[in-house]
């Protein structure tokens, strides 16, 4: 019998870190108390109880570090990316075997633009000797990269600062690759520079990261040999940086929609896909704006099966915040 498989996600951002700026907390702050206030809640103890009761991402945001995801499934687990994310799961690692010197982890990266790439210098078991980081990617050059990264002007610690043990993998496109109880493929997304996004299985379920894309091979003859990334995944990660408009003003910048990734979930049969990588530009209050226009969307699809006595499109969705984490049988 297959373990559970967990997706945590802890970088959501796109491009850039996007920490929430002083005027938007003081606005977020008011909001609150305005809102308690008038909810007739007036004692202290009643703030949890108000908290909870509301969509978590009002209290405190969609988050801002750029994208880092892991996916455990028993002793088996996988990093999906170093962005700034990837520092405090570093961190969470410090108080286990990493900590002392004694811990393996397993780095995949879809490709090494600066936003999945940032965090690594602060990445702290690759300071502690004695650790091990397995290191993979389908393109050549991961070596470059850390050559590049831990150096002067870039950083002031240099690469010789790295007392833990880093060992390269190239992975086959297209093949899986086992490790521990995960079967990880790599298949290819739309991105201005190559990029490989991840199916990764556990015998009984299935994840499908789908970052960075801009999905330009929509139909399924497009897609070809990488159209089995998405088909019947029970959860799919897909890039929604843009709204509708600005994905087709962008073209060729490298990133989707919601609203394509709804359309490629409903026809492959997708479980329940979360949208990432937003825009460093959009506020919380544009992410959730993107939320509305997402359950239009579906709501518009499934009025109009409705009328032509179609199936409905049914897909569990939502817009993924950091910190989340997705438990798969």
């Amino acid at each position: 019998m297959s373990e559970e498989m967990n997706i945590k996600f802890w970088g959501v951002r796109g491009s850039i870190p996007a920490p929430h700026q002083p005027e938007a907390l003081d606005r977020k702050a008011k909001g609150l108390l305005n809102d308690f206030l008038e909810s007739g809640r007036t004692d202290t103890s009643e703030i949890d109880d108000y908290l909870s009761s509301r969509k978590s991402y009002l209290n405190h945001g969609w988050g801002g570090n750029t994208t880092c995801v892991t996916v455990s499934c028993g002793d088996s687990e996988m990093i999906i990316d170093g962005g700034t994310g990837i520092r405090d799961y570093g961190n969470s690692l410090l108080s286990g075997p990493c900590g002392r010197g004694e811990g393996v982890v397993h780095l995949f990266f879809t490709h090494v633009h600066w936003d999945h790439i940032m965090g690594l210098p602060f990445f702290v078991p690759l300071f502690i000797p004695g650790n091990e980081i397995h290191i993979y990617g389908v393109e050549d050059g991961l070596e470059d990269v850390f050559t590049t990264l831990f150096q002067k002007p870039f950083f002031p610690v240099p690469l010789e600062a790295l007392e833990a043990k880093r060992i390269f993998h190239r992975l086959e496109p297209r093949k899986p690759f086992a490790l521990g109880n995960l079967s990880i493929t790599p298949y290819k997304l739309d991105h201005p520079d190559p990029c490989w996004g991840y199916r990764v299985e556990n015998g009984t379920s299935s994840y499908a990261h789908c970052v960075d894309t801009e999905c330009t091979r929509v139909s399924p003859k497009a897609m070809g040999e990488d159209l089995p990334l998405y088909q019947k995944a029970d959860l799919m990660a897909f890039d929604a940086q843009y709204t509708t408009k600005e994905k087709f003003e962008k073209v060729h910048w490298g990133h989707a929609s919601a609203v394509l990734g709804l359309d490629v979930a409903i026809r492959e049969g997708v479980k329940e896909v979360v949208f990432m990588h937003s825009d460093p530009a959009s506020s919380d209050e544009t992410i959730e704006s993107l939320v509305h226009q997402t359950d239009k969307y579906l709501t518009y699809l499934q009025k109009m099966a409705l009328e032509n006595d179609a199936t409905s499109p049914e897909v569990k969705w939502c817009f993924v915040e950091e910190g989340m984490v997705f438990t798969l049988p």
